[in-house]
């Protein structure tokens, strides 16, 4: 009989809500264009909105903005099984990355614009 007041203060310790806000860094990434992506720092994460216009090669698809555009790696799994046109606008959340051929993002995920 014991039992039963300790599993009762457990659920009830459970059952709270938590009231707590992070405020530091996040990796949502700062909202940027593709025009800022060239004075963004190798490594950091950052999010932008506009359209995939095509494939390239492999994982790369040229993305761009109304502000320029950039080749971007996005694998397989991030795709998600989702199609995507040219006219599609999607949102980005990718690391920025240099390679032989420049800048690119590496995306980590994408989320169609509604």
């Amino acid at each position: 009989m014991r039992r039963a007041p300790a599993a009762a203060v457990a659920l009830a310790l459970l059952a709270a809500p938590a009231f707590a806000q992070f405020t530091g860094p996040s990796t949502r990434g700062q909202e940027i264009t593709v025009a800022q992506v060239a004075d963004a720092r190798i490594g950091s994460y950052v999010t932008v909105t506009g359209n995939i216009l095509s494939h390239q090669r492999e994982n790369y698809y040229l993305f761009a903005d109304a502000t320029g555009q950039i080749r971007a790696e996005i694998a397989h799994r991030v795709w998600g099984g989702r199609e995507v046109t040219a006219s599609t606008p999607v949102r980005l959340l990718a690391e920025v990355s240099r390679g032989f051929r420049g800048r690119y993002l590496w995306v980590e995920s994408l989320d169609v614009v509604e």
